[in-house]
């Protein structure tokens, strides 16, 4: 398995100068730097180039991860939305391909946060969500990308909160390039068992994010069984990446939307942080590999 983190670990503000993150990632040991997909689409070819330029350099690779706006929501039965939606991607693509970002995660589906004070038709969005996924998988494979669909716990998203949801959302919408994400942090929520979600999602688990229970770095937690977890992911023999999205700042757009309302260390320095995601980067290796 390849190990990664997320940037916004680090950050307050969604879509920033990747770079330095690049760096970061390398030194602490990690195989991968997960970004926004956010504002990809207006980055100047110089900027494409440094960044490409800085993730050889660094021998790290990037994947993405993005949630919807409500006005790029392809679950809608609103045309011009889909239609905004789908240009979103038609536009963000080819410079994910330039980057060498092959797989993107999130709630792709549907958007990111949800107004839940809007009237929610949750099975005509499916619906209409795995038509239009169809779509764009094939908009994705052209630059050999693949989508992974991300269950996401009640209080983000109403349309795959579970594992079983998921799988049965990527069998529905059939395409090779559309695959279940799981996340540890959601399935504290959401799943009765953490080894029956990841023997459910099976070969067609196609991402993971790992995070605790409080959103801290993993091994900071109470609830989550790593050795279990572990165990499950050899059952199915995965081989994929598992990425850290811890949230521990508050404040700024990453603080307001993941809702860390609080800064959740006593010491939120960089050097802090840096130490406890290259401790917790070790206590993964520990726990799974040896």
């Amino acid at each position: 398995m390849k190990y990664g983190i997320y940037y916004a670990y680090w950050e307050k503000k969604w879509g920033v100068d990747y770079q330095n993150y690049v760096g970061k990632a390398a030194k602490l040991g990690f195989d991968i730097l997960e970004v926004s997909c956010a504002g990809m689409k207006d980055l100047t070819s110089k900027e494409i180039e440094g960044l490409k330029r800085c993730i050889e350099e660094q021998n790290i690779t990037l994947t993405g991860g993005y949630g919807p706006k409500e006005s790029e929501n392809i679950s809608s039965n609103n045309r011009s939305i889909v239609k905004n939606g789908m240009k979103f991607w038609e536009n963000t693509f080819p410079v994910l391909e330039k980057l060498g970002i092959s797989l993107v995660g999130g709630g792709l589906y549907s958007y990111w946060p949800v107004d839940y004070t809007k009237t929610i038709d949750k099975q005509a969005d499916w619906e209409h969500s795995i038509k239009n996924m169809r779509i764009l998988a094939d908009m994705a494979d052209a630059y050999g990308i693949t989508l992974c669909m991300e269950s996401l716990n009640r209080h983000e998203g109403y349309l795959i909160n579970s594992a079983r949801e998921c799988s049965d959302y990527v069998k529905a919408v059939g395409k090779s390039n559309v695959k279940v994400m799981l996340d540890t942090y959601h399935m504290c929520l959401e799943e009765d068992s953490f080894e029956e979600a990841i023997l459910t999602a099976g070969e067609n688990l196609g991402h993971i994010h790992v995070g605790e229970n409080n959103r801290r770095v993993p091994g900071q937690g109470t609830l989550i069984p790593w050795n279990k977890v572990g165990d499950a992911l050899k059952q199915i023999g995965y081989k994929g990446n598992v990425v850290m999205e811890p949230f521990v700042i508050s404040g700024g757009e990453v603080g307001r939307d993941i809702r860390i309302w609080r800064n959740l260390r006593d010491d939120y320095s960089i050097e802090a942080l840096d130490r406890e995601a290259q401790e917790s980067l070790g206590f993964l290796k520990t726990m799974w590999e040896e």
